[in-house]
């Protein structure tokens, strides 16, 4: 049996085991995940967490569990603490690239040694952000990596982690956060990552001013940026941007008086 079916019959069990009528949150364990396995004859995943990420970042739920979405809203899953987990509702607002929106190109910085061995996983998209300074374009604060893989708990959540963990320094002399979620190959930004980056910003660095960055590639040099922010009606989209990076030979004067035009 496929990986996928395995997973999806994993998941439809358990969420068929705890919906009711109309419920708008459905609690769950990590740990039924090797009941529910047991249950229904299925080699158990070597790794448990990866069920939950597929789910989350990867797969479609079965539609036993789609179907049970209102209108214009879909299921995600959310870190409710310490190996616990909610499904719950939110709004149909899936995280893709404008195709609308123009591009701007960037002389691209990145060694070509990396370039020979960088592949076009998140790791690969993270050292082109770094090696290009598209963080600092994007956000016109002076920024800097902290570090990668940057994990740690938060309170009614639990274990939550980042990509990578950017600090900056702008003209004010204000200081910034920006938290890095990075997605390559067929993996899919998630608000409720996004969420998860805004609460640990909160949790430990809340003197700072925090904007949540997502990274998706478009294609293999051209990269969209989505800037995040927590307002009144929740999590929402404030700044998408475009960048395509090129060898220098490729950017024409007529595109450089073209970006000087531009608006903000």
């Amino acid at each position: 049996m496929a990986k996928q079916n395995r997973y999806a019959q994993i998941i439809e069990e358990i969420f068929a085991h705890h919906y009711k009528n109309d419920a708008r949150i459905v609690a769950f364990e990590r740990e039924e995940i090797t009941r529910v396995a047991a249950k229904l004859g299925i080699v158990l995943p070597k790794n448990l967490g990866d069920l939950i990420y597929s789910f989350r970042y990867r797969a479609n739920f079965p539609f036993s569990i789609t179907s049970t979405a209102p209108q214009g809203e879909v299921w995600v899953i959310r870190p409710a603490g310490r190996a616990q987990y909610q499904f719950a509702l939110i709004p149909d607002a899936p995280i893709v690239p404008n195709t609308l929106l123009a591009e701007t190109k960037i002389p691209d910085s990145t060694p070509g040694l990396v370039l020979r061995y960088c592949g076009n996983d998140e790791q690969a998209l993270l050292a082109k952000l770094r090696y290009n300074r598209l963080i600092d374009i994007f956000t016109g604060v002076t920024s800097y990596s902290l570090q990668n893989h940057f994990r740690t708990t938060v309170p009614g959540m639990g274990q939550v982690e980042t990509d990578e963990i950017y600090v900056g320094l702008d003209k004010r002399g204000a200081h910034h956060v920006f938290p890095i979620q990075a997605k390559g190959g067929t993996d899919r930004l998630s608000i409720v990552q996004i969420e998860q980056d805004i609460a640990l910003c909160k949790n430990k660095f809340s003197d700072l001013i925090c904007l949540s960055i997502g990274a998706q590639f478009i294609s293999e040099n051209k990269i969209a940026l989505f800037g995040f922010q927590e307002t009144q009606d929740g999590v929402r989209l404030t700044q998408e941007r475009h960048y395509r990076l090129v060898q220098t030979n490729q950017l024409s004067d007529d595109e450089l008086k073209e970006y000087q035009n531009r608006l903000e």
